[in-house]
């Protein structure tokens, strides 16, 4: 059986390009895990919590043009409230390593 998508299902995904503006360890998730705030240009700054401790440190990540869903509704995680999801590839060693852009890009454009 297909389970093919439709072009307007994958167009209901708002899929965005951002930068990191700050990344810390996030003390009180249950796996390891960092806080970061994102800016997705005149969508604004989004806060979100990765699990993507292995392969980063929060000082690599700073200023890392990313790829995350923007339209999810906020999930409160331990203590903030995620407003976004950071998009990456799961590694045969179960670390995750990003989407990114290969070059610099103007924040907030679509992916599509």
């Amino acid at each position: 059986m297909e389970n093919n998508l439709q072009w307007k299902d994958f167009m209901n995904v708002d899929i965005r390009v951002g930068t990191i503006l700050h990344a810390e360890i996030f003390e009180e998730a249950r796996n390891p895990a960092y806080k970061m705030l994102i800016d997705f240009g005149t969508l604004g700054q989004r806060k979100t919590s990765a699990q993507i401790t292995k392969h980063y440190t929060p000082e690599q990540l700073i200023g890392k043009q990313v790829i995350a869903v923007v339209n999810f509704p906020p999930k409160q995680i331990a203590n903030i409230m995620s407003e976004c999801l950071v998009l990456g590839a799961i590694g045969e060693d179960k670390g995750v390593i990003l989407l990114t852009t290969d070059m610099d890009v103007k924040n907030g454009l679509r992916i599509g």
